[in-house]
């Protein structure tokens, strides 16, 4: 099957909505179909298979910031590319997004799946309500990556929507060499550096943490300045910046817990499967989001958002008590394998063909 993946946001930044995209297109082609990863890329494609879009240009959205490419040439390329490759089914993610996902809703020629990965209100559903709504008529199948979303879309678009949620690559996880962490018990943090994602609340747990625990940071952000220069004396914290795929999995596996303290906004944790995969014991806050990955007490340990006190108790017990690590790292990594990026191509695999023969039918119909 010739098949095209659209993403709105670069594929040459992280994201998570970037890592699905391409990581779907490796599973799908490693099933035997031809597969093509349509969108923006801000330098040389980031691996064989992806055609370029153009370059992207910041938007903020929904608390963070979103590369996006909805300018006229980007436009014209996504045209291009889908009537040249003649694809039997396209795939479009966060289809509502200007530029190639937009683009791709409109002048797609065959069927077309399309994926929402929001959750929480959303500006461009509302400002464009009646083209949105007309718009999505041409979707044969509608997907949505949690129970949010779903919401989300539904309330916005109507509609029915099948809930597929996000998967990971967990060999890529389980089998990633481990970065050193100098005998020191290590915390990971990755996420952008903003009022959500709650760094500044796990920097706060900090000093009740004690002098040999470690802390890698990485990302960027708004905050990366401001909070970097709050603890600057603290030697035991890390700055990585941003960091590839290979050091988020290397950095994963070497660290003695990974922690999520966001305050919200989170619609599915594909950062908590990645580290369950690789067998690191998780603390998280207690988010809707979180919970449809996790199961707390049992795949990780969850505290309220924001509850600094709360937080750095639970990093203490995974720290220090052998027996609380152990259970995560078994339940999580038993946990992770369910949501495998190959089970989650093949249950894509029969949304297409449920689609193609929508398709073939309406024709029969004529």
């Amino acid at each position: 099957m010739r098949i095209a993946q659209v993403s709105p946001y670069s594929l040459t930044l992280p994201g998570g909505v970037q890592a699905q995209v391409l990581g779907l297109g490796r599973a799908l082609r490693k099933l035997g179909h031809d597969v093509r990863v349509l969108g923006p890329c801000d330098g040389p494609p980031p691996e064989p298979g992806v055609v370029p879009l153009g370059s992207s240009i910041p938007l903020a959205a929904n608390g963070s910031v979103a590369p996006i490419a909805p300018d006229v040439s980007a436009v014209l390329r996504t045209v291009r590319a889908l009537r040249d490759e003649g694809f039997e089914i396209v795939h479009i993610h966060e289809p509502l997004v200007p530029g190639p996902s937009a683009t791709a809703l409109v002048v797609a020629d065959a069927p077309i799946v399309a994926t929402f990965h929001r959750a929480g209100r959303s500006n461009a559903y509302s400002a464009f309500m009646p083209i949105t709504r007309y718009a999505v008529r041409r979707v044969a199948i509608r997907c949505a990556v949690s129970e949010d979303a779903r919401r989300t879309a539904e309330e916005a678009l109507g509609g029915t929507y099948l809930v597929v949620f996000n998967g990971i690559e967990v060999d890529r996880f389980a089998k990633a060499p481990p970065a050193p962490t100098g005998d020191h018990p290590t915390i990971f943090f990755l996420g952008r550096h903003e009022p959500r994602k709650g760094l500044e609340v796990l920097l706060q747990a900090m000093p009740a943490l004690g002098p040999d625990v470690r802390l890698w940071v990485a990302g960027d952000g708004p905050q990366t300045a401001v909070l970097h220069e709050r603890v600057s004396g603290d030697p035991r914290i890390e700055w990585l910046g941003r960091v590839t795929d290979i050091d988020v999995a290397a950095r994963l596996a070497g660290a003695d817990v990974f922690c999520a303290p966001s305050l919200g906004g989170e619609s599915f944790g594909v950062v908590l499967l990645e580290a369950m995969a690789a067998r690191t014991p998780i603390v998280a806050s207690d988010l809707p989001g979180y919970r449809r990955v996790v199961r707390p007490g049992l795949d990780a340990l969850l505290v309220p958002p924001g509850d600094v006190e709360a937080l750095g108790s639970a990093l203490r017990s995974v720290l220090t008590e052998a027996a609380v690590r152990t259970r995560l790292t078994d339940a999580g990594a038993e946990r992770a394998e369910t949501f495998s990026m190959d089970l989650l191509a093949q249950r894509y695999l029969d949304i297409y063909a449920q689609a193609l023969a929508q398709a073939g039918r309406r024709k029969r119909r004529r």
